[in-house]
């Protein structure tokens, strides 16, 4: 499939915010036609290389970066695999395991940078959220953790799985409340419960694809990214979610801006170094 430049806009104005050095964008995709999309998945998008998010990174001023392996190659981790060895000791990767690899497989894969597996418990998803505890156990010696994606308006009965995980997991895109909810609202509690217990972390992402509200600030998603800033910064980590699958050119957003959305929602300096630096690296296991 051709390149789509109207949807995939790489360049544009840098953002307000200058992000420190050792900066890491903690979810991008990579997509490759050589690829077929795998059954279960969503359709593939057009080619998306990693000379294509080099220059996302150059405008945002990124350092490193975290692949997660895209719903639509479900099991078939050869695309990210390919984008790891590209870009080397300055990334990591999530993948979708079957649970079925062996300890020396798991240790290639540790060796060339993977650092976790990915649940996914919505359409498309290959894995969901009844095989974490599983996975978790299975990753736990090699140091990775699981990253979980899922409606977060069901976090009460998810958290009967959730607080079982012995290791360190991240919940992804602020809890992605498929409507968003307020600050007082017994789902958002529960998210609050549960990093408060020390081993979950939250990713500050995606706001564009639950947002009732929109851009440029996502008003009614960053009350609750704002809240959990400030209610925990250690265990907060951000992401551009380049290159936003399934956005068309009417609501495709603007990758700067998803940076600066962070400096609307904390003003100080300490706390955005450890959203965008002290807290990935360390989770990441990315050298100082």
């Amino acid at each position: 499939m051709a390149r789509r430049y109207d949807t995939l806009p790489l360049d544009g104005p840098k953002p307000a915010l200058k992000a420190p050095k050792g900066t890491v964008d903690t979810h991008i995709h990579f997509f490759d036609g050589q690829y077929p999309g795998a059954p279960g998945g969503p359709p593939p998008m057009a080619d998306c290389t990693p000379d294509d998010y080099r220059r996302v990174q150059a405008r945002l001023g990124l350092d490193q970066l975290v692949i997660v392996q895209p719903n639509a190659y479900q099991f078939d981790n050869r695309c990210s695999l390919d984008a790891l060895r590209e870009f080397g000791k300055d990334a990591r990767a999530i993948l979708c395991l079957q649970g079925t690899e062996t300890d020396s497989e798991l240790q290639a894969l540790h060796d060339q940078g993977v650092r976790g597996a990915r649940i996914m418990d919505l359409p498309g998803g290959a894995s969901k959220l009844d095989r974490t505890l599983d996975l978790a156990a299975r990753i736990a010696p090699f140091g990775w953790h699981v990253i979980t994606q899922f409606d977060g308006r069901g976090l009460h009965e998810h958290a009967k799985i959730l607080d079982r995980i012995a290791g360190d997991y991240v919940i992804d895109h602020t809890a992605k409340y498929l409507e968003p909810v307020s600050t007082d609202d017994p789902a958002f509690h529960e998210l609050l419960r549960l990093v408060d217990k020390g081993n979950c972390y939250v990713k500050v992402s995606a706001f564009y694809e639950t947002s009732i509200s929109g851009p440029p600030f996502y008003d009614d998603v960053g009350v609750l990214a704002r809240a959990l800033i400030e209610h925990a910064p250690d265990r907060i980590i951000w992401a551009t979610n380049w290159p936003h699958n399934g956005r068309t050119a009417e609501n495709y957003p603007d990758d700067a801006n998803q940076l600066d959305c962070l400096g609307q929602w904390t003003d100080s300096t300490e706390v955005i170094h450890k959203i965008l630096v002290e807290n990935p690296r360390k989770l990441y296991d990315f050298a100082e």
